[in-house]
């Protein structure tokens, strides 16, 4: 038995530092859907040109959506990022994420318990969690987090009600924890060098991606610039 959960610990540690490892390679360029912004194009058209194109994991987020339409959306969406080979992301629904298998969720501060979802989900899924400062981060990590979404650390109008999180702010979130972040909001090609330095895994852009007129260009351009982050 002594032997049992003595291999039982080490692959439980080996499979934490395969994730952390992982984490940081599938959040480079982290896409957020945003269907406010698609003027006429169909998100399932932008997400497959932007899976194709550097997008390295995605995040189906759709609050205006629910019930069979949502679960209908989300089936579409893992589709076409199965083909690709990118896991997808639920935002807050735990029950949806577990339903259709998805590769895990994103929880808000105000969104549910992270170990109740890793209950639900598995040791295996991805567990993302927003952080607006040092002390939400690290709760976070304590409570099994995989990766942390910061921000706002420019002004954004995919989400209502945000705060400002200064760059220096998101270096000592980076420098704290052992876990990725992911720096969110605002974020484009015209501001995404100024994050250069924060020890950042990588960006996630919403309306920057599916608003842009040549999304497959942006998600190319995005990409060039988080290497150089």
């Amino acid at each position: 038995r002594w032997c049992e959960r003595t291999v039982a610990q080490i692959m439980s540690n080996l499979l934490l530092d395969w994730k952390k490892f992982m984490n940081r390679e599938i959040l480079k360029l982290y896409a957020v859907t945003d269907t406010s912004c698609l003027h006429g194009k169909t998100l399932a058209g932008i997400v497959e040109q932007v899976l194709q194109n550097g997008v390295s994991i995605l995040q189906l987020r759709e609050k205006h959506l629910a019930g069979n339409e949502l679960l209908a959306e989300a089936l579409q969406i893992k589709d076409i990022c199965r083909k690709y080979n990118v896991p997808l992301i639920i935002n807050d629904d735990v029950e949806l994420a577990a339903a259709i298998k998805a590769a895990g969720v994103h929880l808000g501060q105000d969104d549910g318990d992270i170990r109740s979802a890793r209950k639900i989900l598995g040791p295996k899924a991805y567990i993302g969690v927003s952080a607006h400062n040092v002390a939400e981060a690290v709760a976070a990590e304590s409570a099994g987090a995989d990766y942390l979404g910061c921000g706002a650390v420019f002004a954004t109008s995919t989400k209502s009600g945000t705060t400002h999180l200064a760059v220096e702010s998101l270096r000592e979130i980076c420098s704290t924890v052992s876990i990725p972040a992911v720096a969110i909001g605002g974020i484009c090609t015209d501001n995404i060098s100024l994050l250069r330095g924060s020890g950042i895994a990588g960006v996630a852009v919403a309306s920057a991606l599916f608003g842009a007129a040549d999304p497959v260009a942006c998600a190319q351009r995005l990409l060039c610039e988080v290497e150089n982050l």
